[in-house]
């Protein structure tokens, strides 16, 4: 199972700020910052962008890392019994 893990890079030289989107694999997307959405709306954007790249499909749920970047699983509710 692939894990999608998001993280903030604050403006360089060249770049502005953006949102980067990186599987287990090192695939990985790189998407400016819109000030139009909110944070968590800009993660989860760049989630779904890497997700289209490689042509994945399913239901992502995002969680937080202590360093402040999230992180996003596949669910699928046939998978676990409680």
């Amino acid at each position: 199972m692939k894990s999608i893990v998001t993280k903030y890079h604050g403006p360089g030289n060249v770049r502005g700020s953006r949102i980067s989107a990186t599987d287990s694999d090192k695939n990985r997307v790189s998407i400016p910052i819109d000030p139009i959405w909110s944070t968590d709306t800009m993660h989860t954007q760049a989630a779904v962008a890497l997700c289209r790249k490689m042509n994945w499909h399913g239901t992502l749920m995002a969680g937080y890392l202590k360093s402040g970047s999230q992180v996003f699983v596949w669910i699928n509710k046939d998978q676990f019994t409680v």
